[in-house]
């Protein structure tokens, strides 16, 4: 149950970011994320919080057996594909139809998706199973929240980088399960030895251990 309160955590933090006028100030320019406008990257921030909203709402939950976090990021075509892949044209063409009504009214519906899902996540029951129609399979639902803190915890960097403003802090019940799950996907990716020694000895670090 601790990850539910910490998306809500990360959640909170990204309205927050998402009301700051740096953020409408800067909406028609490009991103630090490449290919993104501010405007694509904010309404891919918000999206986060639809996602968890559709499928707390879903009653067609698949009683399939869950896979787990690293079978769900293998089996994910945009976690490897290149920019032009038709999942990441997806990605950031859904960003900007989130945000297509402005600044605004994306925070607004950002803070009204929090604001339900206050009181709809702590009445879930322990270990729902969730399927993810877009993906085909399925997730527990505390599984597929660390996914949500994951993006949300990212793209809020991304976001702040990309207008001029801090990162925003956040506790270490948010950020350590984001760590860990990046690292766990660093050492998939690359093994084990790289990633240590790209956190204990410099001069025989990686070029990079980046987990996507």
């Amino acid at each position: 149950m601790e990850i539910r309160r910490s998306y809500l955590t990360a959640a909170e933090s990204a309205v927050a970011l998402l009301r700051d006028p740096a953020v409408a100030g800067a909406w028609a320019k490009p991103s630090a994320l490449i290919e993104f406008s501010v405007a694509g990257l904010a309404g891919h921030l918000a999206n986060q919080l639809v996602r968890v909203d559709g499928l707390l709402k879903s009653a067609d939950d698949v009683a399939d057996e869950p896979v787990t976090l690293l079978e769900h990021y293998s089996r994910s075509p945009w976690v490897q594909a290149g920019l032009d892949h038709e999942s990441n044209v997806s990605v950031r063409r859904g960003g900007e139809q989130v945000a297509a009504a402005g600044p605004a009214a994306l925070a607004d519906r950002a803070a009204e998706l929090l604001g339900s899902q206050r009181q709809a996540l702590p009445a879930q029951p322990s270990g729902r199973v969730v399927h993810l129609p877009w993906a085909g399979w399925s997730l527990t639902l505390d599984d597929f929240l660390l996914t949500r803190v994951t993006e949300l915890v990212v793209h809020s960097d991304d976001l702040a980088a990309s207008v001029g403003v801090p990162t925003p802090a956040l506790p270490a019940d948010v950020v350590d399960p984001v760590v860990d799950l990046l690292a766990r996907l660093a050492v998939r990716r690359h093994g084990a030895t790289a990633v240590i020694r790209a956190l204990s000895r410099a001069e025989r670090a990686p070029a990079t251990i980046s987990a996507f």
